[in-house]
């Protein structure tokens, strides 16, 4: 469990574009296997320590005629950003993703002081 100390809690939240591969045949709609798209994420403010990231599916443009499979994740979390993962394999098809992603963390406050 993460224990926030701080009274100053930032949530910062996004709706990102991951993948259009169906319009210019990318390997997500007409590869096979294991296959990966990671994009980078920066914060709208940096928090003072990794804050936690929820990250969901908000469009999910599949095949019917293939078993669909996904693997998504929040990657590399730092106080600044992290990499948004969708992952897939077999022969899944996947014209197109957005995801959505949410952050919950302590900010830093004026008070702070850096004794190091």
């Amino acid at each position: 469990m993460k224990k926030l100390r701080s009274h100053l809690i930032g949530v910062d939240s996004g709706d990102v574009v991951l993948f259009s591969d169906y319009e210019n045949g990318g390997d997500m709609w007409t590869g096979e296997g294991q296959r990966e798209r990671r994009k980078q994420i920066a914060f709208s403010e940096a928090f003072k320590s990794p804050p936690s990231v929820q990250v969901s599916l908000s469009l999910w443009d599949v095949d019917a005629a293939t078993v669909m499979r996904a693997d998504i994740a929040a990657d590399k979390v730092t106080e600044a950003g992290f990499d948004m993962v969708f992952r897939t394999w077999g022969d899944t098809r996947v014209a197109r993703v957005r995801m959505a992603w949410s952050a919950i963390g302590e900010l830093s406050e004026d008070d702070d002081w850096d004794v190091s």
